[in-house]
Formats: C-alpha cells, sequence, structure tokens
C-alpha cells in the first residue's frame, strides 16, 4: 500500500514523491538550496512502493536502470564471443565439431562444447534479449506513468521554493505602480510568439513548448521493443532461415524446413579477358571471374514431400530466375543469393542400355541419376535391385567403400533377376565412368553374368555432367519488416529528444515582487536568452547571465 506525505499546501502525495504534486514544494531537503531534480517532476513511481508483493519486487528487479546496464553489457559480451569464430550456419557441407578441431584446435573445441558456435540462437542467447525487452517495457512504464500524470496537471501557481530552485531563476521587483496582471498577459503574449503555450492564472504564469519532446526516450523504447519483438520473432518455425547449400548442374535439391525444392539448370561463367586484367595479375596466371549466374527453377512439393517418402517427390514449378551475385531469386519472402561456386566435373547421371553381349541384342534402358537411385529397375524381362552405391568407389582390405559422398567414381552393385539366371538372382557390378583395365575390368568382375548381360551406355547422349558446383545463401526473414518498423520508430524518437527541448516557465507576483523559475532538458543558455529577450520587451532589463541560479536581482 501507499503511505501520503503531506505537504504545507495541504495536498497528500504518494510516498516516493518528492516535489508536491501540487505546489512544487520539496517534500525533502527543504532548507536546502541545491537545483531540484526534475526527472518526472518528483513524482512517486511503482518502484518506490513501500512494502513491496513478490511481483513488486520482480517490478523493482527490472525497472532498475543499474540492473539493465548489466544485462545489455552481458548481451554485448556474449554477441563478442559469437563472432570470436564462424557460426555453424556459415558452413557449407561440414561437420561443425570436425571443423573448429581442424581449424582451431583445443579452442575450436571448447568454442564449440560450449555452445558458442550457435551463440544467436540458444536459449540463453534468446534468454537475455527476452530480459533485456521486459526491462525496457517496465523501465518505461515504472516512469512514463508518473511523468504522464505531472505533465497533464501541472499547476500554474508554483510554491517560491519551486522557483528559486531550477537552474534559470529570478527575483526582483517590479517598478512601482505596474499593474502585475497586465504586466503578466502582456509577457504571455511575448513568448505565445516564441511559440510558447502560456497558461495565466491572475499575477502567475506557466509558459512551456516542445512538451513532445520529452517522450523521446519512451518513443526509443518501443522501437527497441517492436525491434527485440522482431528478433525473437525468427525463432518461430518458418520464419527465418540463413543456411548455404551446394547444387550440381542440373542437380534439384530440397531446401531445408520448407516445401520447396530448388534446381540448379545451368551455370554460367564469365571471365575477364586477358587485356582486361593488370600486368600484375597477368603475371600470376590467375583466373578472375567477370560474372558467374545460377539458371534456377523453383519448385513447390505438393507430395511425396520429405526424406522418409517412399516415392519421388511430386514438384510444381513455381518460379525461375538468374541467380546474380546482388540479384537474388525471390519468391514469397524466399530468397536465394549467388555465393560461391566450384568447378567441378562431376557425374550427374547416365541412361545405360541393357544387352545381350553374345547376341546384341537389346532389353531396353533406364535412366540411373547419382544421387538417390531408386530401389530397383525394370528393363524388359530383368529386374535390376540396388544392393550397394559407392559414389568415389574403392577397395579397403578387400571390401568395396566409399572414399566420399561425390561421384567421382561412382559404382553400382546390382542384383538382376530374370530369364536365363538364377532364381535368386545375380550380382553386377557396373561403373557408369571408364575404369582402369590394367587394374581389373568390369568383366573380369563381374565374371559369368557377364557373358549374358551388359550395362553400358550407347552414346554420350546418355551421359550428363556437372562442371560447376554454384553455392546459394537461402533466406528467408519474415521478421525483418518488424525489426524495420521498429527501427524507424526508435530514430523517430532519437530525433525528438535531439532537435527540441521541453522548456518550462513559471512567474509568480506578490506585492510587487517577481519569482521566475525556469526549466529545460538541455541547452540552458538558449532558455537564459529566450526568457531574457522577453523580460526586456516587457520593460525589464535583465541581462541571460543573471538568470543562472546564484545570479538573482534583489
Amino acid at each position: 500500500m501507499f503511505y501520503n506525505t503531506k505537504c504545507d499546501c495541504g495536498h497528500q502525495n504518494p510516498t516516493g514523491t518528492t516535489l508536491c504534486e501540487s505546489c512544487g514544494n520539496p517534500l525533502i531537503d527543504t532548507d536546502g538550496r541545491d537545483i531540484l531534480e526534475m526527472r518526472y517532476d518528483g513524482m512517486a513511481r511503482r518502484s518506490q512502493k513501500s512494502n513491496p508483493s513478490v511481483l513488486d519486487k520482480v517490478w523493482n528487479f527490472f525497472s532498475s536502470v543499474k540492473i539493465a546496464v548489466w544485462i545489455i553489457f552481458i548481451t554485448t559480451l556474449a554477441s563478442a564471443v559469437g563472432t570470436i569464430f564462424p557460426q555453424e550456419n556459415t558452413f557449407l557441407d561440414m561437420d561443425p565439431s570436425q571443423y573448429y578441431s581442424e581449424n582451431y584446435g583445443t579452442l575450436g573445441n571448447i568454442y564449440h562444447a560450449l555452445g558458442f558456435s550457435h551463440t544467436f540462437s540458444s536459449w540463453w542467447f534468446i534468454t537475455l534479449l527476452f530480459m533485456i525487452g521486459t526491462s525496457l517495457v517496465i523501465c518505461s512504464l515504472d516512469r512514463v506513468l508518473p511523468l504522464y500524470r505531472a505533465l497533464s496537471k501541472q499547476q500554474i501557481r508554483k510554491h517560491i521554493n519551486f522557483l528559486t530552485r531550477q537552474n534559470v531563476t529570478l527575483v526582483t521587483d517590479l517598478p512601482a505602480g505596474t499593474d502585475e496582471i497586465a504586466w503578466t498577459n502582456k509577457l504571455g503574449t511575448l513568448l505565445r510568439k516564441k511559440n510558447y503555450r502560456v497558461h495565466t492564472d491572475g499575477s502567475a504564469l506557466l509558459a512551456e513548448k516542445y512538451r513532445f519532446s520529452r517522450w523521446g526516450p519512451y518513443i526509443n523504447h518501443i522501437g527497441l521493443i517492436i525491434f527485440l519483438i522482431g528478433v525473437l520473432m525468427r525463432g518461430i518455425p518458418g520464419w527465418h532461415m540463413d543456411q548455404y547449400m551446394s547444387i550440381l548442374e542440373g542437380e534439384t535439391k530440397p531446401i531445408p524446413h520448407t516445401s520447396y525444392y530448388i534446381k540448379n539448370e545451368k551455370f554460367t561463367l564469365t571471365l575477364y579477358d586477358e587485356q582486361e586484367l593488370p600486368e600484375s595479375i597477368k603475371a600470376k596466371g590467375q583466373i578472375v571471374p567477370k560474372t558467374y549466374e545460377t539458371q534456377a527453377v523453383l519448385y513447390h512439393c505438393t507430395a511425396n514431400c520429405g526424406d522418409g517418402a517412399s516415392q519421388a517427390p511430386v514438384l510444381e514449378e513455381v518460379h525461375k530466375a538468374n541467380i546474380i551475385v546482388n540479384h537474388p531469386l525471390d519468391y514469397k519472402g524466399l530468397q536465394a543469393y549467388q555465393f560461391d561456386y566450384k568447378a567441378t566435373p562431376l557425374l550427374i547421371s547416365v541412361k545405360p542400355t541393357l544387352s545381350n553381349p553374345t547376341t546384341g541384342e537389346t532389353y531396353g534402358s533406364f535412366e540411373l541419376p547419382m544421387n538417390n537411385p531408386k530401389e530397383s529397375y525394370t528393363v524388359g524381362a530383368y529386374t535390376l535391385t540396388l544392393k550397394g552405391f559407392f559414389p568415389e568407389f574403392g577397395i579397403e582390405k578387400g571390401q568395396p567403400i566409399s572414399k566420399s559422398n561425390e561421384p567421382k567414381a561412382p559404382a553400382f552393385i546390382f542384383n538382376i533377376t530374370g530369364p536365363g539366371l538364377a532364381e535368386k538372382g545375380e550380382p553386377y557390378l557396373y561403373f557408369p565412368r571408364q575404369i582402369d583395365k590394367e587394374t581389373f575390368s568390369q568383366d573380369t568382375i563381374n565374371g559369368a553374368i557377364s557373358q549374358k548381360l551388359k550395362i553400358a551406355v550407347g552414346t554420350m547422349e546418355g551421359v550428363q555432367f556437372a562442371n560447376y558446383t554454384t553455392y546459394l545463401n537461402i533466406r528467408v526473414d519474415k521478421a525483418m519488416p518488424y525489426i524495420w518498423v521498429g527501427s524507424a520508430i526508435f530514430m523517430i524518437g532519437v530525433i525528438m529528444g535531439f532537435y527540441w527541448q521541453h522548456r518550462r516557465i513559471w512567474i509568480r507576483i506578490d506585492g510587487g515582487k517577481l519569482t521566475l523559475g525556469g526549466h529545460t532538458n538541455k541547452n540552458w543558455f538558449g532558455l537564459r536568452n529566450e526568457v531574457a529577450a522577453a523580460l526586456n520587451k516587457n520593460d525589464l532589463d535583465v541581462l541571460p547571465k543573471t538568470l543562472a541560479n546564484g545570479g538573482n536581482q534583489g
């Protein structure tokens, strides 16, 4: 509950109030001569509540500017640590633990083990952002509500102790015989010409302008809160993606965490002519790319989507674009940027024919991709069941192995069933690319079945090569509009507080004695000049320097 503090004027003030809500008389340090602290005009805040409950203690914790500074410092430090080494989302087909170990040694292992390799998506970093947002909201509410109450019910006639403890102040006598009310009204007219809003009560006056600038810091807070909400919204599934994909020419790959597939239909590389290059580069014999682009096709998967699907996905073309550096494919918020490329003459697919090598009889052809081949193929009366696939074939300790996942030397092991073969079928090892015949030949490896059946590509028309691998940066950021809106609102608040200053002037005349007080949040010299100019035009000679506290005329 609140305990009230009674002012000499009879007004009851809540606990925590330092200046009377009615007359402005200081309730603490009543005999002091120091300049008054005018933040929130001395109004009480909820964080100053006596006998706080558990909820109030939480409120007090987050309303503390000191706590907010510490949270921001820790978040800034965490952000700095997150930039020491590259984050995982920037990798291209790499195992994170292996990458950090090979490139950064023990420090890299520790960095990865502590989770700093995905700092900006970690739960603890998101918690820090949430705490900053909570602090901004509570800090703002704890201060903006008292400030609004103070500014919305300002009293015109202020206590003399309030006026004489402002940074701009004057106590002097008016010339004998001056009409106090007429003099006050004339001063009000002069101040209106300076864009002040003037309120009078007999021989008392309140003039103020640019009150809106007081809301600048809270506009900043609103902008920052919207900005943080936008950042946190990136954690919503499907709202944010920043990944890298490598796609061979002619290859179609699913875009992770979406229902889209993207195809590298063709990659085009243009090099600088020799006469266009400087001599320093010519001497090194470097090849310098001029432009490179990916002719991409975007598909939407309508059926059999995902890795677990037993059948081929059903794809519907939705967009085509030539992706050039800084000119991405853009479709409904999904963007694909050209990031890099690599010359990789790899086999994409072949269309071999099954035939009888003795009679020359042909049974048919089938499409055999180097990526995700089917489990079985039917060619004429024969069925070829895939038993093993080795993208880069090798033999280790007498057993077939694959040295990598790239189809540099692919090999397929089929079990073939059909006429003239054993009931359970017979194995057949097929090499789409030329094998070193001095080491072994395909016929030698396959033995007796090679006298009955042969799998081979008849012409080069049935062979598809990829000369390049393109690297694309796939981005989705549905929260970006909120981030831009928050940034714009923040800048509006900065401009409000930077270019305008809230200025207030109070006067009261008692028995021919003028007491003036003025306050602004910055640029005291400008306020003193304005007040001195208005007083001089109202037949009261005053120098700006005499308006400083301590330089009063008597």
